[in-house]
């Protein structure tokens, strides 16, 4: 049964809010940590991975779900990885609000990809929206390059572009899991599971490791798990099931908006006029990709 529109609206604002927190967590983790190596960073991505799937693990007692959705359950998963793994290291490099801004790029990529591989034509309201959205969020990331760019702003700014496109994977094979027969629980903890799995041993390989760190670096990301992954990309996943990931995805647009006003009130990150009309500019995109989207 389909759920009601206000009650689709309402989890893709609780999943906006939640996601919202995962920039400016690993922010606070990187601080407390005073590591800014890659090993760190694959440390927080698979951190939150792992905990997230052993917090999901009791619904492993009714047993190991089995179907056609189990593949492209697994596959998302490994995109899923390459996404934290790319985008939280961009986060050492480049500013919250370029990074955020440029890591939801993923509509384009999300279009792309279902046209080519699923021949889902999109309507050309929905294209114009896709544009328009897409302007706000580099006008975002220009605004913010102005002021506090970080230490390699070029590099950062390729991760987090990485990471769009491996999330565009996710949310794609994310959706066929379900369609295929797996419920979002299911889906959910073989896509984790599976995530944290492939991440788990990358610390070691770039001379790093799990202990050692202070205690408020494991509560952020243990924060990391229960907020922006459980809540946030759970609802995403969820949402899926019944509207298109383009719709999905250009939701997550917002995540600039939240993070760069998260940003500003702790540590201090101003956003500039471009960063102000960018987010004005992406909520029109949205406005016009979703009308595009009612059919």
């Amino acid at each position: 049964m389909r759920p009601s529109g206000a009650k689709l609206l309402a989890v893709l604002l609780l999943g906006i809010l939640a996601i919202s927190f995962g920039s400016i967590l690993v922010r606070l983790a990187l601080r407390a940590s005073g590591d800014t190596s890659l090993a760190f960073s694959l440390v927080m991505s698979a951190g939150r991975l792992a905990l997230a799937a052993l917090l999901l693990a009791p619904g492993w007692r009714r047993g190991t779900p089995r179907g056609e959705g189990v593949p492209w359950a697994l596959g998302a998963g490994a995109f899923l990885a390459l996404h934290f793994a790319f985008w939280i290291t961009s986060l050492s490099y480049t500013s919250v609000a370029a990074s955020t801004a440029l890591v939801t790029t993923n509509p384009v990529w999300v279009t792309l990809l279902g046209w080519l591989l699923f021949r889902e034509r999109p309507t050309p309201l929905t294209l114009l929206g896709v544009g328009v959205a897409l302007s706000g969020g580099l006008l975002i990331g220009l605004g913010d390059a102005r002021g506090d760019g970080g230490k390699n702003p070029l590099l950062g700014d390729l991760l987090a572009l990485l990471g769009a496109v491996a999330v565009s994977f996710y949310f794609l094979l994310g959706r066929e899991a379900q369609r295929r027969g797996l419920s979002t629980l299911e889906y959910i903890r073989l896509a984790y599971t599976m995530a944290a799995l492939l991440l788990l041993p990358l610390p070691y390989l770039f001379g790093g490791g799990y202990g050692g760190y202070s205690p408020s670096v494991y509560l952020y990301i243990l924060l990391m798990a229960a907020i922006p992954q459980l809540i946030g990309h759970t609802s995403f996943n969820w949402a899926t099931r019944y509207i298109s990931p383009v719709l999905v995805t250009l939701a997550i647009l917002f995540e600039p908006v939240g993070a760069s006003l998260l940003a500003f009130l702790l540590f201090g990150e101003v956003p500039g006029p471009l960063v102000l009309l960018g987010a004005l500019v992406l909520l029109m995109g949205v406005g016009l990709a979703v009308l595009g989207g009612r059919r």
